[in-house]
Order: C-alpha cells, then sequence, then structure tokens
C-alpha cells in the first residue's frame, strides 16, 4: 500500500475509532442510569399504608377515539377498582366506530359511567386536549384520574395510586406502565426508544426538586382538582400533541408536588398498533420539538443517527479496513477500529436486550433487532424535522395538525 494511501486510512480509522470510543462511552452511561433507575425508582405499592387512611373522591378521565377494540376492557377494569367512591366520565371524541356505542352500553349497565358526547373542536386546540378539558367539566371529583382507552389496569392500582399520594401529601402521580408491543415493528423499535429517552424522563429526574423535568405517562396519572386548576387544566396545553408531558411539566415547574413511580405490575398500555401508529408516535415527539427549539431537534435527531444506526453502518468499513490494510499503520488502525466498532455495537446490543427484558418486559432476543431500530427511529426523527412546516405535517388518531411555534413540549 503507497504510504499516503497508507497514512490517510489510518487516519480515518482512527478518527472513526475515536468516535466509536465516545458512543461507547454513551451507551455505559445508559446502562449505568437505566440499571439505577431500575433499582432505585420507587413502586406504585411502595408507600407507608398507615397514613393513608383519606379516601377522597374520583373522577376518571376517558377519552376514546376509534377506540372500539379496546374500550370494552378498559371500562372493565376501571369499574373493577376496589376502590369506594369513583366515576367514569367516558368521553367519546368523535369516533366513527363503534366505541362511543359501547360506552353508552356500560353507562346504560352501570351509573358510576357518565357518558359524554365530545362538542366539535375548536380552532387551537388538539382533539384529546379538548376531549379531556370537555370530561373535567363534567367530573365531580377531589381527584382526576387521567388515563387512555388501550390501557388496562388491575383491581388495586386506583386505591394504591390515591392511597399513595395521601401517605406523602403529594399534588400529582404517575406510574410507569407496562408497554405491550402487537406487532413486530413496535417490539424491535420500542427498547432501542426507551433507552434514549429512559436518562430525559427517568423517576429519578422527575422526583428530584432539584432537577426541572416533569412529565406524565398519559396512560395513568392522578391529579388532585386544585392542582389541575392552578395549572390551568388542559386548556393550557390545548395545542400540545404531547399533553401528557407538557401538563407534567407544568406542574412541576408550577412547584406542586409530583412523583412518578412504576406501576408495570398493576398497568398495562399499548404504545403502538403497528408500524404506521409507530411512525407517527415518533413524528409527534418531534415536530413540537422543532418549532420551539430547531438546533435542539436538529442535535437530537443527529444524536439519534450516531448513538443508534452509526455503529452498524460503519461496521462493513472496519471490516474491510481490518481485512485489506495490511501490517502497517492502517492495519493498526484498522484493528483498533474493528475492536472499538464490535464493542460498541455489542454493548448497543446488550444495553437494549436491558431494557428489552426489564422495561418492555419482553425477550432480550428483540435487541437483535437494533440495527432496524435504529434507522426506523432516525429516519422518522428526520423526517419529522424534514416536515415540520408543512400544513397537517402530525396525523394522529385520525386527525392532522399543523404544528405551530406556541407548543413547546420536550423543552
Amino acid at each position: 500500500m503507497e504510504p499516503v494511501l497508507d497514512l490517510a486510512i489510518a487516519l480515518a480509522s482512527f478518527a472513526l475509532a475515536a468516535i466509536m470510543a465516545g458512543i461507547f462511552g454513551v451507551w455505559a452511561y445508559f446502562l449505568a442510569y437505566m440499571s439505577k433507575s431500575f433499582r432505585q425508582a420507587p413502586r406504585l405499592e411502595s408507600f407507608d399504608r398507615s397514613k393513608a387512611g383519606r379516601r377522597p373522591k374520583v373522577s376518571v378521565i376517558l377519552p376514546a377515539r376509534n377506540e372500539e377494540k379496546y374500550i370494552a376492557r378498559c371500562l372493565d377494569t376501571l369499574l373493577a377498582q376496589q376502590y369506594p367512591d369513583f366515576e367514569v366520565i367516558a368521553i367519546n371524541d368523535c369516533s366513527t366506530d363503534r366505541t362511543g356505542e359501547i360506552m353508552m352500553e356500560y353507562a346504560a349497565k352501570d351509573s358510576r359511567v357518565v357518558y359524554v358526547d365530545n362538542l366539535p373542536k375548536p380552532e387551537g386546540w388538539a382533539g384529546k386536549n379538548w376531549a379531556c378539558h370537555q370530561a373535567y367539566q363534567r367530573a365531580a371529583g377531589e381527584y382526576l384520574f387521567f388515563t387512555d382507552a388501550d390501557t388496562a389496569h388491575a383491581s388495586d392500582a386506583l386505591p394504591l395510586a390515591v392511597g399513595h399520594m395521601v401517605a406523602e401529601g403529594l399534588d400529582a402521580l404517575t406510574a410507569v406502565p407496562k408497554l405491550i408491543c402487537n406487532d413486530f415493528w413496535t417490539r424491535i423499535t420500542l427498547p432501542g426508544l426507551s433507552t434514549f429517552l429512559h436518562t430525559r424522563f427517568s423517576p429519578l429526574r422527575v422526583n428530584d426538586p432539584k432537577q426541572k423535568t416533569g412529565y406524565f405517562f398519559g396512560a395513568f396519572f392522578v391529579i388532585t382538582r386544585k392542582t389541575y386548576e392552578a395549572v390551568g387544566t388542559h386548556e393550557g396545553v390545548r395545542q400540545e400533541l404531547v399533553e401528557d408531558g407538557a401538563l407534567g411539566a407544568k406542574v412541576k415547574d408550577g412547584g406542586h408536588r409530583m412523583k412518578m413511580v412504576r406501576g408495570e405490575g398493576h398497568i398495562d398500555a399499548v404504545w403502538a398498533r403497528d408500524l404506521g401508529t409507530l411512525w407517527h408516535g415518533l413524528r409527534r415527539l418531534v415536530i413540537p420539538l422543532y418549532h420551539q427549539d430547531r438546533t435542539g431537534a436538529h442535535l437530537i435527531a443527529t444524536a439519534v443517527f450516531f448513538i443508534m444506526f452509526a455503529p452498524f453502518l460503519l461496521l462493513p468499513y472496519s471490516v474491510g479496513v481490518f481485512a485489506l490494510a495490511g501490517d502497517g499503520l492502517a492495519g493498526l488502525a484498522g484493528q483498533v477500529l474493528l475492536g472499538v466498532n464490535l464493542s460498541t455495537i455489542a454493548l448497543l446490543v446488550a444495553t437494549t436486550a436491558v431494557q428489552s427484558r426489564l422495561g418492555v418486559f419482553q425477550s432480550p432476543v428483540y435487541a437483535l433487532g437494533s440495527p432496524l431500530s435504529g434507522a426506523i427511529i432516525y429516519l422518522g426523527f428526520a423526517s419529522a424535522i424534514i416536515d415540520a412546516r408543512k400544513k397537517g405535517a402530525v396525523n394522529w388518531r385520525g386527525r392532522q395538525y399543523t404544528v405551530s411555534e406556541k407548543q413547546s413540549f420536550m423543552r
């Protein structure tokens, strides 16, 4: 090999090895932080029962749009709650399937179910936010319990949540559900996405008063009526597409006492139903961020590319340099690069396997789909940035939204 070419390949390979070493460090941090969070995050059932005597009236806010597949299961689990005083405000958000009919059937059979037909959505509101606000106006409870139609609850979920709040004097509590993956694409993608987002929205950050991070899981959060009204209700986040996260951020910003707990043994939630909803879910995360912080959105997409996809993309080059560079400086660089590249991929897959098993509660074998996962997440984020300014850029629950600079979640 020519000396100049040998030097050029060596320099390029050492530079790439340095980048891979940095990515290895990121995944080492992810694994360490994730393991710490799994060990130290409080659980829904972990509180002093002797201090949880009061049982205030609870209004369950259940918005549903085209959820005929899931709504009956959700209502069955809500009505089975071992709690003495609650109502379910079941609001049909302009469904075009049998969702409203099923809700009315339950309301006719059980007086605890209050059926509401949502009014047409005003300009400037996201659909779910408007439905939640309409349901709140019909609610009589001192505590408001928000959940999603594709969520199922163990019979002790509500009493544990209220007991936890009363015992610790909390203004709001949200529980991390067990995320159900119904299709192959979600099974391989959700562990990687959860790992990437875990350090940003983990219970350790949300529960730390020194951290600004506040977050609600839309599948399960309980908030006192007083606190909900103090932060402006859903009207205060009426344009937000990730309204649960935005509302949680407002609660934390307002200095209210909130807590995130692990509730995987008590709550199941469906994150995506198929490749289409997965794709639009990824875009829904990024487009509002783009309008609030364009630089931040580009940085996140770039970080996803390097952290989750680049190690696999680089592997053929690493193998080629290792095999063809010979015994010179380029050969040494090829050995270093291939070693670091393979180590990074091994750590990436191992970390994703841990998340798959302990965070998503599925086989760690799905971590082998990490190359596809990284590509899907990056392409979803990148396409969101490209389309962010287009009319109807977000397609969610059968509605199209044009996002403005006023939408600010994930700041």
